[in-house]
């Protein structure tokens, strides 16, 4: 098989073959299901050492998700919660955190740059119109570099039709929900498009947190004649919300006013643009592959977060001009392939700051805040991000059931860093210390090894070793938190400069296949130990947090995921984790030892369960989740006792054209919290979303 039947092949089986469960139809699926991002290209997944789960774009769009943690919970270990509109924070072999420990792709080009990480990058890609989700779960900083500690998601974009299409969907909900979805495409002689665009508002089920948002992705496909292609995708996101929805609140309002807001004037409004041009020829048994980018992110922010101790409102953003360069070659003996690549990407960018003051009434963990004043500007700084990375990675089968991975990265990563404000800057009471202007920079080399073996036609399993690491973002570099004495501000921010990469060690072995009567399997283990942590310390009192390079946390857990075929057009599947976060050594002198506790915001138990049904024009979706209870403070003194969530969704054909379809989340309306911690001293909980019922009409031209 040449390179350009084998690519063509495996786009095609990538949004035809089903992962492990959640979106697999009724039918039973192969275990050679295709997947993209462990190579960066089409690959089967029985020879992927690495635990991986493929979300397919039908299922995807079936599901029709208000928020990107509706589909990506299916993964086992996966917990995505919603903070506020499709805001999020993710936990993949990780406590939930806002921490850039995560690579988020699209099409395999990173939505956001390095040095300017958000942990709500999902809510720049447009997932209910996806064409698919992959999780590889674990390190991937072999491949790609600095973020992929915990796990890579790359959004796929959706292939052009074979001929003309379109489709619209509305879908309408409690709280002033509206959501319009059109799409379509079509293709002519070498040219295939298709366009999406994603309408969406709400007032939010709290109080002040409605949200707008407009997204679009537009995808041209041309062949080139001699096997070459272009694939050229532009998107967009415009997001406008009142940031609350991931306000805590204490036990007794959590309980008897879910509603509440404590902080109604918070706001996050983001543009981001990004457009990639993929380019790939064939040459003989090679391939080589180019791939420009850019982007441009703007965010302006009045966090809700930290109004206790740092209140401000910023703008950050930045502009990315990369390029992906890679040349693969395979050769006959031992069906060796070997790929040589090269990451480039320059991100110059800003940070301007301003202090507020607040209109506040009441104290502690439930103080209230009704208005703001903008002050002085307290950072105001440009910051150039510039990474150059060379890559190899190397497949070789000695035997026809062994297939070795080897691969290794250097990551050298810069940043030139001007600041127009000198020695530290007193507002509101408060104290914000400036770095002088100057350069920092970081050199990392990421190695990995893996083994996959056939045990049987349906059954294979793989072991792996890998290292990956993390380099601090700008925001943790030269942005520090405010404190209460200019010294104590200039010593927190010469302490910021000294931070130092995280370095994770993983290892790994899993298990999957599928049985004669319909039913998959995965089975994973791992355990990944992370050095010089940037930890976050967090007073106890101020609830200011500090990044430091504390010492080594220690993750170790079993993932699990089973898909069965009933018949009839029914299919039972689940997904289970179970695991384990440990702080190792966690010493920050004359502050805190936490050395041997279990870290907080982690549960050991993360679970679901579906059934679904698919025949006839009708399909029925039942899904329970579970998530453990968990420690809510670094000193384990309080905890979350977890919850149990029942989703149901349905959808019937009316004719060839039309359909309804509706959903009801969580079903049993029971109260539960999407997080929860300690703030002031005691436990203070997001509340999640009540029982809610949306209903939509869809056509299909």
């Amino acid at each position: 098989m040449n390179g350009m039947n084998f690519r063509r092949r495996g786009c095609w089986l990538l949004l035809a073959a089903a992962g492990w469960g959640s979106h697999a139809g009724a039918e039973e699926r192969p275990i050679s299901v295709v997947m993209v991002t462990a190579t960066r290209e089409a690959q089967l997944l029985r020879e992927v050492p690495a635990a991986v789960t493929v979300l397919d774009g039908d299922g995807v769009r079936d599901k029709r998700p208000t928020h990107p943690g509706q589909v990506m919970g299916d993964a086992p270990g996966v917990w995505v919660n919603q903070t506020g509109g499709e805001g999020h924070v993710t936990a993949i072999r990780q406590p939930l955190t806002t921490n850039p420990v995560y690579l988020y792709l699209e099409d395999g080009v990173p939505v956001r740059s390095t040095g300017f990480f958000n942990h709500n990058a999902l809510y720049e890609t447009n997932v209910p119109q996806s064409g698919g989700i992959e999780v590889v779960r674990g390190p991937g900083s072999a491949l790609y570099g600095s973020d992929a500690i915990g796990g890579v998601v790359n959004v796929l974009t959706r292939k052009p039709p074979q001929g003309p299409e379109a489709e619209a969907s509305l879908d309408i909900g409690p709280y002033g929900w509206q959501r319009l979805l059109l799409g379509g495409g079509s293709r002519h002689g070498d040219d295939a498009w298709r366009g999406s665009l994603n309408l969406t508002r709400t007032d939010g089920w709290r109080a002040a947190t409605g949200y707008e948002r407009q997204a679009g992705t537009a995808r041209w496909d041309r062949e080139l004649g001699g096997g070459a292609s272009l694939k050229t995708v532009a998107s967009f996101s415009l997001i406008d919300q009142q940031t609350a929805g991931s306000s805590a609140l204490v036990r007794a309002d959590y309980e008897d006013k879910p509603r509440s807001n404590y902080a109604p004037i918070s706001y996050r409004k983001v543009q981001a643009f990004r457009l990639s041009s993929a380019y790939e020829r064939p040459l003989g048994d090679a391939l080589l592959s180019v791939t420009p980018y850019l982007r441009y992110d703007d965010m302006e922010l009045l966090a809700n977060w930290s109004l206790s101790y740092d209140p401000t409102v910023y703008d950050t953003r930045n502009h990315s001009l990369g390029v992906q360069l890679k040349y693969r070659q395979d050769f006959a003996p031992l069906r060796t392939r070997l790929v040589l690549g090269l990451d480039a990407e320059n991100s110059p960018g800003r940070r301007l700051e301003n202090a507020v003051s607040v209109t506040a009434s009441g104290s502690g963990a439930s103080r209230r805040y009704s208005a703001y004043a903008r002050g002085a500007t307290v950072y105001d700084y440009q910051v150039e991000y510039r990474g150059l990375s060379p890559y190899a990675h190397l497949e070789l089968s000695p035997t026809q059931r062994l297939r070795l991975t080897a691969g290794l990265r250097y990551d050298d990563i810069r940043y030139d860093f001007d600041n127009s404000i000198s020695g530290a800057v007193l507002a509101g009471g408060r104290y914000y210390g400036q770095a002088a202007s100057q350069s920092v920079s970081f050199g990392h080399w990421s190695p990995k090894l893996g083994a996959t073996y056939e045990i049987s036609e349906g059954m294979s399993g793989y072991v792996s070793a890998s290292h990956a690491f993390r380099a601090p973002s700008e925001g943790q570099l030269f942005r520090p938190s405010a404190s209460s004495s200019a010294s104590a501000a200039q010593a927190a921010a010469n302490a910021a400069l000294g931070i130092k990469p995280i370095k994770a060690d993983n290892l790994e072995i899993g298990l999957r296949g599928r049985s004669s009567f319909g039913l998959n399997y995965e089975l994973s283990a791992y355990r990944l130990e992370k050095r010089d942590d940037i930890l976050s310390y967090k007073d106890p009192v101020t609830n200011a947090a500090t990044p430091v390079n504390a010492g080594r946390t220690l993750h170790r857990g079993i993932e699990a995921a089973l898909g069965l075929v009933l018949g009839g057009g029914w299919r039972a599947d689940g997904a289970l984790s179970r695991a384990y976060h440990q702080y190792r050594s966690w010493r920050i002198p004359g502050a805190a030892d936490y050395s041997g506790k279990e870290m907080e915001t982690a549960p050991r138990l993360i679970a679901n369960l579906r059934l679904g049904y698919d025949q006839g024009g009708r399909k029925l979706d039942l899904e329970w989740r579970r998530l453990g209870d968990y420690w809510i403070d670094q000193a384990n003194t309080a905890r979350y006792e977890g919850h149990s969530l029942l989703n149901l969704r349905g959808e019937v054909a009316v004719n060839s054209q039309w359909s309804v379809f509706g959903s009801v989340l969580n079903l049993t309306d029971r109260r539960y919290a999407e997080s929860a911690s300690i703030s002031s001293g005691v436990g203070t909980y997001s509340p999640g979303m009540p029982r809610v019922v949306n209903l939509g009409l869809q056509g299909r031209w």
